[in-house]
């Protein structure tokens, strides 16, 4: 295989499942995301590549130095690639004017591969259980039947579609599966589908997260899953933090920070450690009287008994959130002594996460870096804002929504021995 596999990326977040299938060498066509901020990571994200096959990575250095802005980066390289990420809510209205876009990108070239995964809250166990109709009947429910319609005008090989454990149990009004009902719609399409639930911590991803990965393939063949190799390498937690400068609450800064020395392995075997770029994206929101009781109620919780807080075990003076009935680890410790953390959520932004390094305790909440490096993003990711002044809770919610990156790599390497 000589010629890039091409592929699509739907619902495309930030990017980690895209960033994952660029690192195994796959090519994208275009990314379909309605989420503005994401669309503009990913618009940052595309030009960073396209300058780095050209060598051109000084322009991309200066805008993470911030002596270019936005605009004068996205200047640098053709509009075919700022314009390869489409801002667009994927719905019957808006179908037939994204297929537009799609084949100009595309031209008189075939599109190999498809991936992506609708928003989850509607699949996930948590969703259902905040919202009193347990989320049947909500529109994001059904966007898997616009994923069917570009597997029947590209007709892709593979596509790759990931979500939520809690798919497997979501069902309709009527009762039935939607996982089921899903995997018909795609047999009628042509696909044969095979999943498998993959935990993150089994591929080098520090982190405990589990996601449903359905795989399908063009025909009649079977036993073609892709399972990933796995990988569960000797380190610790405190290996995503161990040279990351020490910072107070409300500390830090979204732009270039100071590492120090690291003389481990594991950053640069997860993609994750980059000496050409600075670091960004280090900042720590501030701590309210109320958090930092909580975080010591927390934190004494685990270091005496290995336990983590549920909310509702708070006094009632510190109980301010509303849903009492979900989320209820809001305020969790990230202990660096363990093989893997808790999974990195989009709530994060709002709830509290307290981590202890053994060395250095810092009484604050995680960065979007430390979370970042929590998801496997490589150091010289920049997570955007609509405005262009970067923003912590659409970089937060960026970064908790998305694939890991090392996962989705490994998932992409995997499948490309099919072709």
């Amino acid at each position: 295989m000589t010629r890039k596999l091409k592929f699509l990326d739907l619902f495309a977040g930030a990017g980690g499942l895209s960033e994952g299938f660029i690192r195994a060498g796959f090519e994208p066509v275009a990314h379909v995301e309605s989420d503005k901020a994401a669309c503009f990571t990913l618009r940052t994200r595309m030009a960073y590549h396209w300058l780095k096959a050209r060598g051109r990575e000084e322009h991309y250095a200066n805008y993470l130095n911030g002596t270019i802005n936005r605009p004068s980066l996205y200047d640098q390289v053709p509009d075919r690639v700022i314009g390869s990420v489409i801002n667009n809510e994927i719905s019957e209205t808006t179908l037939s004017d994204i297929f537009r876009q799609i084949d100009a990108l595309l031209g008189k070239r075939k599109l190999d591969l498809i991936v992506g995964g609708p928003p989850c809250q509607a699949y996930s166990i948590v969703g259902r259980s905040r919202d009193r109709k347990r989320m049947k009947g909500d529109k994001r429910n059904y966007l898997y039947i616009y994923y069917a319609e570009f597997l029947k005008r590209y007709k892709p090989l593979h596509f790759v579609f990931e979500n939520v454990t809690g798919l497997l149990s979501a069902r309709d009004g009527n009762d039935n599966l939607y996982f089921k009902t899903m995997r018909d719609l795609f047999l009628d399409c042509g696909y044969e589908t095979e999943f498998m639930t993959l935990s993150a911590e089994d591929y080098g991803v520090l982190q405990s997260r589990k996601r449903i990965i359905l795989v399908g393939r063009r025909g009649k063949a079977t036993g073609f899953y892709p399972e990933p190799d796995k990988w569960t390498p000797d380190v610790l937690v405190r290996e995503v933090f161990r040279d990351l400068p020490t910072i107070g609450a409300g500390k830090g800064g979204t732009g270039p920070c100071h590492v120090r020395p690291y003389r481990g392995t594991w950053q640069y075997e997860a993609g994750i450690r980059n000496e050409e770029f600075p670091v960004t994206w280090h900042q720590a929101r501030p701590n309210t009287e109320q958090d930092l009781e909580i975080y010591r109620i927390a934190v004494n919780l685990w270091n005496s008994k290995k336990v983590r807080l549920d909310y509702n075990a708070l006094p009632d003076r510190l109980k301010t959130h509303r849903h009492r009935d979900s989320f209820l680890d809001r305020f969790k410790v990230v202990a660096s002594d363990l093989p893997f953390s808790h999974t990195v959520v989009a709530h994060i932004a709002k709830d509290g996460h307290y981590y202890i390094h053994p060395d250095i305790k810092q009484n604050r909440s995680i960065t979007p870096r430390e979370a970042a490096r929590l998801q496997t993003f490589p150091d010289d990711y920049f997570f955007e804002s609509m405005s262009g002044i970067p923003q912590r809770t659409p970089a937060f919610r960026q970064i908790g929504n998305a694939v890991p990156v090392l996962l989705a790599q490994k998932i992409a390497e995997k499948l490309k021995e099919d072709w």
